[in-house]
């Protein structure tokens, strides 16, 4: 937009507040804050909620959902929508039009029960089914009677965004391919418990149905080891392929002794031998615990998905003066190309506008807007802050931009959980030397090889893996869960071992320590305007992509002002907007733009009207609301903590300044390249990166961990091990406090699991076991295993 002027970086202190302080939650999303709604998008929602009488909504939504941002954006253009809607009335084969759409922001049941409810109220709607996995919508309408856009701007104002349909969103997952095989192993094994409990109960080996109940318990171990004991081979052989020792691989072996000792014990009739029921059980635990652990990554990963920005189609014309709309990722080089405020230029470009306000804050960390003029080029990812439409010619492709490469997400190797590699060494060679010795034992002491080789069978089928295979993803669930409700999101399966190495947390300044849109200093201001002159002011900013204008839309819509003045709002770039009718004329801007002379703060913006000054907003970057505490509670741990902007030393001292850090740690000025360069002389394999923006792609590349805070850009959000809502910085510190605990459940864990196979070993060995022992002492120690979790996250929950 143009109209304001360059920020101070000076804000507020953050309140001091200590680590037991119970911290409330917003009463929209649930997110931590130290009032009653986290954000103004939030408190905005919350109202619209209320007034469309939706209130039951908040009976049903999950405990934490995205804060409200996207609300207050500007409008978006949905002309797309209009003509996707025109394409499929008339392709209509039965006179009922349909349309399958992504949507950003549907986290939850809740978010699928208000946009049905939001749905029914349009008019012409008919039918809409709502996938919260996928983040898709099926949607049928009576054609001439259905607006899609003025639906798609309705959804908008309760934080949803309409987009078209990806393939991507609808891609199967693991955890449902898991759920499958845990469906067929159930039915398998109850079957097999129902063959070989009357084996228990004193049935004899001649009654007549005893060989046929043994033959069907073989049977269905057999489909039970194809099915979910597969899962297990195929990924412990591609592990050692790898050179990995992964915890698949003992629960492959138990699984496959266990089997091939009882299918032995089967066909020589020896029915102590035989441990079906055994090998249907353990098989069925391990995959529940497996799809525990996936399902809790996958549930996030969801989450972020849904989250992610769906790109507006652009008005495109092609070199051969084609029209057309495309994706920005479909831009070539020479198209001339238009986008409204808010969006971000896909590619570099040339200016063809007479000049345009943008924001580099993404790019480079800039937190003031730039002004370019016309044949001047724009750097891919700027973000338009012109009301209207802003015409480009691309100079170069999407394949091959910076943009698209910083969005490339790399692959990285799965980070080797060491611990557990080393138990699973000691497992294996314990078990294997014991089994080879007491086989040994057995056969050369008695002269009994059939014995011998009953007691190896024993050994391999009680020596149980459960507090690994079962026990650790419970607890790697139940902390996954107790992140969530403070609004931190595990994406990574392998951020678990990651965390314990980090020593170092570096953080960006601009949308990672500071919030997105600058704080109104002086409220005050605001709140001594009378309604009329509020109305106005909404109305020349209430679609205003610049970061002032936000804030102030911001302040007015949490007052409950929506109304939009029938005038028409003009733009002068560099300089402000203004609002002609009547005789009247209000500006607001730059100080002195129109030639004022009355004395007016460098730092703020004129409200007037007919030159005569009504007020003036000052506006200054915010630090996150908890960023001091949090940040002292890190150092306290330990934790080295530093900055790395692109911002101006001036702007990233006082930031430090105000966080209690030494000028020494704060890093200003800084390219990609010199971020990335940064994270890796500070020790990139000990190091958490947090940032928001495309300048910290690089430097996410080279840390052993990687956070975001955000998750409406589509970009760093599919690098990040994790990501945290709200308008604070405790996710950070939440997900070192809850590793610690599950660090300390699984060291318990393990501490059993010695003792138990100990135990079991001994048993075995001694000749003692049989059957019977075995299913009392194998689920035994399962429940155990359970318990020993559930006493040890017990903490999490109090966090």
């Amino acid at each position: 937009m143009g109209l304001f002027l360059t920020m101070p970086t000076t804000a507020p202190e953050t309140s001091d507040h200590t680590a037991e302080t119970a911290r409330p939650t917003c009463r929209h999303c649930g997110a931590p804050s130290a009032s009653e709604f986290c954000c103004t998008g939030c408190a905005y929602v919350h109202r619209l909620v209320h007034e469309e009488g939706l209130q039951a909504y908040y009976k049903i939504k999950d405990t934490i959902i995205p804060p409200a941002d996207v609300a207050l954006s500007p409008a978006r253009d949905f002309t797309w929508l209009s003509q996707a809607q025109r394409e499929a009335e008339s392709a209509a084969r039965n006179g009922t039009p349909e349309l399958v759409l992504d949507i950003q922001g549907i986290s939850c049941a809740g978010c699928v029960w208000l946009i049905e409810r939001l749905f029914r109220k349009a008019e012409g709607s008919s039918r809409i089914e709502i996938n919260a996995q996928t983040g898709q919508l099926r949607m049928t309408w009576k054609p001439g009677a259905f607006d899609g856009a003025a639906f798609g701007h309705h959804l908008q104002q309760f934080n949803y965004l309409l987009g078209p349909a990806t393939a991507e969103r609808s891609a199967p997952a693991e955890s449902k391919r898991l759920v499958k095989r845990i469906g067929l192993c159930a039915a398998f094994n109850m079957n097999i418990m129902l063959f070989a409990l009357p084996a228990y109960f004193g049935m004899d080996a001649d009654f007549a149905y005893a060989p046929l109940f043994g033959t069907l318990a073989m049977a269905l171990a057999t489909l039970t080891v194809l099915v979910g004991g597969g899962y297990f081979f195929k990924r412990s052989a591609a592990a050692i392929q790898s050179g990995i020792l992964s915890i698949d691989l003992p629960i492959a072996l138990g699984i496959a002794g266990s089997y091939c000792g009882s299918t032995f014990g089967w066909l020589i009739g020896r029915e102590e031998y035989v441990y079906f029921d055994f090998v249907g059980t353990f098989v069925l635990l391990m995959l529940v615990g497996r799809w525990a652990q996936v399902a809790a990554v996958e549930r996030n990963q969801r989450r972020l998905l849904a989250e992610q920005p769906l790109s507006s189609p652009l008005r495109i014309s092609t070199a051969r003066g084609q029209v057309r709309n495309a994706l920005p990722s479909q831009v070539r080089n020479g198209d001339r190309f238009w986008m409204r405020g808010g969006q971000s230029v896909p590619v570099r470009a040339v200016l063809i506008a007479d000049e345009a306000e943008f924001s580099l804050a993404w790019i480079n960390g800039e937190s003031a807007p730039r002004l370019f003029r016309k044949g001047q080029t724009v750097p891919a990812g700027a973000q338009v802050l012109t009301r209207g439409e802003t015409g480009f010619e691309a100079h170069q492709d999407w394949q091959g931009s910076l943009l698209e490469a910083l969005s490339r997400t790399e692959p990285r190797s799965e980070f080797r959980h060491r611990l557990i590699e080393r138990v699973v060494q000691g497992y294996l060679v314990g078990v294997f030397l014991i089994a080879g010795v007491a086989g040994a034992g057995w056969a050369f002491g008695t002269g009994d090889f059939l014995r011998a080789g009953a007691v190896v069978t024993a050994i391999l089928v009680v020596s149980c893996p459960c507090a690994i295979g079962l026990a650790f993803p419970l607890a790697d669930e139940i902390a996954t869960v107790q992140l969530r409700k403070r609004g931190v999101f595990v994406r990574a399966h392998d951020l678990w071992p990651r965390l314990k190495r980090v020593s170092t947390v570096l953080f960006d300044k601009t949308g990672t320590l500071t919030l997105e849109t600058p704080q109104l200093a002086n409220p005050g201001a605001l709140a001594d305007l009378s309604p009329h002159e509020k109305d106005v002011l909404y109305s020349l900013v209430h679609d205003n992509p610049h970061p002032v204008g936000r804030a102030l839309a911001e302040a007015l819509l949490a007052e409950g002002r929506r109304d939009v003045l029938a005038w028409e709002v003009k733009e002068e770039v560099g300089n402000g907007v203004l609002l002609e009718h009547g005789s009247f004329t209000w500006t607001l801007g730059r100080p002195g733009w129109r030639n004022e002379r009355d004395e007016v703060p460098v730092a703020g913006t004129a409200f007037r009207k007919d030159g005569a000054l009504v007020a003036v907003f000052v506006f200054s970057e915010a630090v996150r609301e908890d960023a001091r505490e949090e940040v002292g509670l890190l150092q306290e741990r330990g934790i080295q903590v530093g900055i790395l902007s692109g911002d101006s030393s001036e702007k990233v001292n006082t930031i430090a300044a105000l966080l209690g850090l030494d000028h020494s740690v704060a890093r200003a000025n800084l390219t990609p390249e010199e971020k990335a360069a940064h994270v890796t002389s500070a020790g990139a394999d000990r190091t958490l990166m947090l940032g928001d923006g495309a300048n910290d792609s690089l430097a996410f590349d080279r840390a052993l961990c990687r956070g975001t805070p955000v998750v409406h850009r589509g970009l760093l959000e599919q690098k990040a091990d994790f990501y945290y809502l709200g308008r604070g910085i405790g996710g950070v510190r939440a997900l070192l406090e809850i590793d610690d605990v599950r660090r300390r459940t699984q060291r318990w864990l393990l501490c059993f699991s010695v003792g138990y196979n100990l135990l079991s070993v001994g048993l075995a060995t001694a000749g003692l076991m049989n059957p019977i022992v075995a299913a009392v002492l194998m689920p035994l120690s399962s429940l155990v295993s359970l318990a020993l979790v559930g006493w040890g996250m017990a903490s999490a929950y109090r966090r």
